[in-house]
């Protein structure tokens, strides 16, 4: 401190309460002291504020405490003034802890340090954005495990920019137990790789304690069916050839039914009467004669009387005359006797 008798000015270095009396005389004599002057010492440097964790999202839920730090500071009795959007601890503190953070807690913070009569600047302003809980996503580069192989799920939490995030994974819809190496491979980036089927899901985790995310919507995986040994990927192409071999199977089958149908329609006649005639030809008259001679079939087509006919196909017996032939057989003989017979007309005319 450095005086100035004359003009009654003194600089003084160091914050604190100041006052002053005037004397004079010998002996001295002091007038009452004066009021109080405070003197603020202000800090070089100045707070900062931080968040922990560190995540610049924070979702409701989640605990987070916002820590002032004073550099330089450290060992000295400092006491605290906060400025935030909500406080339920002592300003005196160096730490705001948010237990269970709500979207009423966001806002901006800032700080300074007092000790005695030394003030320090407030801090820059940090904001806090507290948002609704995430629900995971999971999605899956198939569903069907090939045979020999697995199938990749990825987890993921959103946005992405969102950080600190592990992923826990759950198979079947009732367990609550987490998957293990033993069940599936694990790796780094949310994804992992499963070769046995069922119905999976997963949330995200992070903080201590655990913070976790709503569960993602769930993802059956189902296995591959293989045709005769055949490879899983061509069981789609074999299976379509299947089909269209048995449909063409059957169409071929329904049109041969048809042809066999319309030809024995076509070929059969109304009425056939198959009679055995006994007969003899002596010029110009048809007489019986006896079986073992000769023997004739008659095709009788019968139906309208004035439209039907009747075909009549004779074998003419050989006459005994004709074995003197020097073993020739005469055309006469050998040959057959058509006869086209009117429906009604008798044999003998």
């Amino acid at each position: 401190m450095r005086g100035n008798e004359a003009n009654r000015v003194i600089s003084v270095s160091q914050g604190g309460l100041y006052h002053c009396r005037g004397g004079r005389g010998d002996p001295v004599y002091y007038t009452e002291d004066s009021s109080d002057v405070t003197v603020r010492e202000t800090l070089p440097s100045k707070p900062t504020v931080t968040l922990q964790p560190s995540w610049t999202q924070i979702y409701s839920g989640e605990t987070v405490t916002v820590r002032c730090e004073i550099q330089g500071g450290e060992g000295a009795q400092w006491m605290y003034e906060w400025r935030a959007a909500k406080l339920n601890t002592p300003p005196t503190s160096n730490e705001y802890r948010i237990i269970r953070t709500t979207e009423s807690d966001s806002g901006g913070y800032s700080c300074r340090g007092r000790r005695d009569y030394f003030f320090s600047e407030w801090s820059d302003i940090i904001t806090l954005t507290v948002s609704y809980k995430p629900k995971a996503k999971l999605r899956a580069d198939n569903t069907a495990v090939p045979v020999g192989g697995s199938v990749t799920l990825t987890c993921s939490v959103s946005p992405s920019s969102s950080s600190g995030w592990k992923y826990y994974w759950y198979r079947d819809e009732k367990s609550s137990e987490a998957l293990t190496t033993q069940d599936a491979v694990f790796h780094s980036n949310g994804q992992i790789s499963v070769s046995q089927e069922g119905l999976y899901r997963c949330r995200g985790g992070r903080g201590n304690p655990v913070y976790y995310t709503e569960d993602s919507q769930s993802v059956r995986i189902g296995k591959t069916v293989t045709v005769s040994g055949a490879d899983s990927s061509s069981s789609p192409v074999w299976l379509i050839v299947g089909l269209v071999c048995g449909v063409s199977l059957i169409i071929i089958l329904l049109l041969l039914l048809y042809r066999c149908r319309q030809s024995k329609c076509a070929d059969k006649p109304p009425d056939v009467i198959y009679s055995n005639i006994e007969l003899e030809n002596f010029g110009n008259k048809w007489k019986h004669h006896k079986p073992e001679q000769s023997a004739v079939y008659s095709e009788v087509k019968t139906g309208a009387a004035e439209d039907s006919l009747m075909y009549a196909e004779v074998k003419q017996p050989k006459k005994e005359k004709a074995k003197k032939n020097k073993g020739k057989s005469s055309p006469a003989a050998d040959a057959a006797v058509y006869s086209e017979v009117t429906s009604g007309s008798s044999l003998s005319q």
